[in-house]
């Protein structure tokens, strides 16, 4: 029977945050973002085990309450330049606990309002697929093709595109491997990652609510999110 673990990379700075603060530290909800991250990974009945891959010098996660997530939550030093990287090496880190076979759930530290309705959905869709698979969800707005000068240069088609989300779930030994050769710099999702080895992973119907903070309002609406008003 195959296991499922997450790994969340957790080793970025969040400068488009505009804090001195890595955005995963911020508080949201009374809790570090990175808290509500894990806590919703660590307490699912279907997930074995949460590492999280922290950058080298990180002097943080030692000093935040991870009250209840202790057991579950092995966090891991060697966060890399980049988040491919540092899923690289955190796969790496975490090579003597997950089997070839055993499937990966890689998920944004920076996305705290995920709901167990989306996580179990990826799983039961995915679990039986060939190529593994990843929350999205379907491009809605108008796209837009900008010049130099900030000014609209086309109008994209719309139809047939998905904005990825996390987490993105793959099986261990081809997520290794398709890592390695794309380069740690080369990709910016697994997703893509996995496509370079010919295989097209599953699209699982995400949620608007899964967000990911990148800018301070985004802090804002997390908020409201976890505190159930939205």
């Amino acid at each position: 029977m195959h296991r499922y673990f997450a790994l969340v990379p957790a080793a970025g700075t969040g400068s488009r945050l505009g804090s001195s603060t890595p955005k995963q530290y911020l508080t949201v909800a009374g809790q570090p973002v990175l808290y509500h991250t894990l806590r919703l990974l660590a307490e699912h009945r279907r997930i074995e085990q949460v590492f999280v891959v922290l950058a080298p010098s990180d002097a943080q996660f030692r000093c935040a309450q991870w009250k209840g997530l202790e057991t579950r939550v092995q966090p891991l030093y060697c966060g890399g330049e980049t988040r491919a990287a540092s899923v690289y090496n955190g796969l790496l880190a975490a090579r003597d606990a997950i089997a070839g076979d055993d499937w990966v759930l890689v998920h944004d530290a920076a996305r705290p309002c995920l709901s167990a309705r989306a996580l179990d959905r990826l799983i039961d869709e995915v679990g039986d697929d060939e190529a593994g698979g990843l929350l999205a969800i379907p491009v809605a707005d108008t796209l837009k093709r900008a010049d130099g000068d900030a000014r609209v240069a086309t109008t994209e088609r719309r139809e047939g595109l998905w904005q990825a989300q996390t987490p993105q779930m793959f099986r261990y030994g081809f997520l290794v491997e398709a890592l390695r050769r794309s380069g740690a710099a080369a990709v910016t999702d697994e997703a893509g990652a996995i496509e370079g080895l010919g295989l097209k992973p599953r699209l699982v119907m995400g949620e608007g609510r899964n967000i990911k903070i990148t800018y301070p309002q985004d802090l804002e609406l997390a908020e409201l999110i976890l505190d159930g008003k939205r």
